[in-house]
């Protein structure tokens, strides 16, 4: 990694990149942060729109439910495939183009996806939407990662989460209204319009000044530079040391705890209706408890976002994984509704908590600005492709072994998660990472 110097040199990459690490909140950083905050909630409301919009043109007789899983199926193909281009062409091209070209593709396929004639086209455009929306995370998460000031850099990519995740019983509520209402397709048009319009606020977005230096485009990342410090300076912060020592082990600790956070929450959220109905609770009220302990996620998120910077990185992340691990396996022993529910609550809130550490803060500073894109988009890449075998993987399980072997699974991933990040984990807190 490359070593960070406290010089204020305008002409050279290290001086620079600790000057953005020294600034505090400035009007250009709000900005930033604001956009990205607003793409990522928009993200956010596409991906678990979907699920509605298939259970509406499966009752209208519109679609199969062949059909409806090829869709499903090709909006997680997409994110896979965005996450891993948007990784190269972030760290190739710029920040600036990789967050402008996913913004339209997510947008503009969400739109046309307002006019499919029938759901083969439908299910085209949601691949094209996909990868957007598979871009979006990689490159959102990112780029407040580079523009925020080093001693609170944790909080605002943690915030950034917890803005995104308030997207899901938003988007339930806006899917109970509208579509009873007006149908599906308008719920596709808004998001096209909406993001029309976020495009066009973001024409102008500034190019990351990290990548700039890094490029050898020191004017250009100058002239960044200097309207961020238009807030002032904090004291120079310490440099990443200790814990990963190469990028490959970094990518490793990265494919870790990011696949680890999103299949254990992903098997958890999507099959806990199921795994509750084979213990015997009725089907209204396992929905009934799902919701109720879906309350557990923006409590986490909340939580995760205060103690990544008190705390730090790995004080938060390693707990929250044992933690899971622990409760993943309580849950498999409950056989009453309220303890279920009580437990899949805490259970809810550490998986947020790891959502708000892991995948928005702490995958991104594992890497140097030169290849933060692609480090973070092969991570989230290799999560979205595990997250499409699951539903198999979980479906065979529950058949030939049953129910506890699930959540003994998702303790057993947490586990192992935890042991990768305490043993070869640098601790980024207050750090600058290049």
């Amino acid at each position: 990694m490359t070593a960070i110097t406290t010089s204020a040199d305008p002409v050279s990459a290290n001086g620079l990149i600790s000057r953005v690490d020294r600034t505090r909140e400035s009007p250009l950083f709000y900005r930033v942060f604001g956009l990205v905050a607003a793409g990522m909630w928009l993200d956010a409301v596409d991906v678990y729109m979907a699920s509605a919009v298939a259970g509406s043109t499966l009752k209208s007789g519109w679609s199969t439910i062949a059909q409806n899983s090829l869709f499903m199926s090709a909006g997680f193909l997409g994110l896979f495939i965005g996450s891993l281009v948007a990784g190269f062409i972030g760290d190739m091209y710029g920040r600036r183009v990789a967050y402008q070209l996913n913004l339209i593709l997510f947008g503009g396929f969400s739109f046309l996806s307002a006019f499919a004639p029938n759901m083969a086209v439908l299910t085209f455009t949601r691949l094209g939407a996909g990868i957007g929306l598979g871009a979006e995370i990689v490159t959102g998460y990112s780029l407040v990662n580079e523009f925020a000031p080093v001693r609170r850099r944790g909080r605002w990519c943690a915030i950034v989460s917890v803005i995104a995740n308030c997207g899901a019983p938003i988007t339930l509520l806006l899917c109970t209204w509208v579509i009873p209402r007006f149908g599906w397709r308008v719920m596709f048009a808004g998001i096209g319009v909406f993001a029309a319009v976020l495009w066009y606020l973001r024409r102008d977005i500034p190019e990351s000044p990290r990548w700039l230096a890094v490029h050898g485009r020191s004017a250009e990342a100058e002239r960044i530079v200097t309207q961020l410090e238009t807030a002032g300076h904090d004291c120079p912060p310490e440099r990443a040391s200790g814990g990963v020592r190469s990028h490959r082990l970094a990518l490793f600790v990265a494919i870790v705890a990011v696949s680890a956070t999103i299949v254990c929450q992903y098997t958890f959220t999507s099959w806990v209706p199921t795994l509750l109905v084979k213990r015997g609770i009725n089907l209204g009220s396992s929905l009934a408890l799902s919701t109720l302990m879906m309350v557990g996620a923006p409590v986490g998120c909340v939580i995760g976002a205060l103690l990544v910077d008190r705390i730090g990185r790995k004080a938060t992340i390693v707990p929250a994984f044992l933690l899971t691990s622990v409760f993943g396996l309580l849950y498999a022993m409950q056989r009453t509704e309220t303890a279920a529910m009580v437990v899949g609550f805490f259970l809810t809130a550490c998986f947020y908590v790891l959502m708000a550490s892991v995948v928005a803060v702490y995958a991104s500073e594992l890497f140097p600005t030169a290849i933060r894109f692609r480090g973070v988009g092969i991570a989230n890449a290799v999560a979205k492709l595990l997250t499409v075998a699951m539903p198999i993987v979980v479906a065979w399980v529950l058949v030939h072994v049953g129910v506890w072997a699930t959540f003994a699974g998702i303790s057993a991933i947490a586990f192992f998660a935890a042991l990768v990040v305490w043993v070869w984990g640098v601790e980024t807190r207050q750090r600058s990472v290049g």
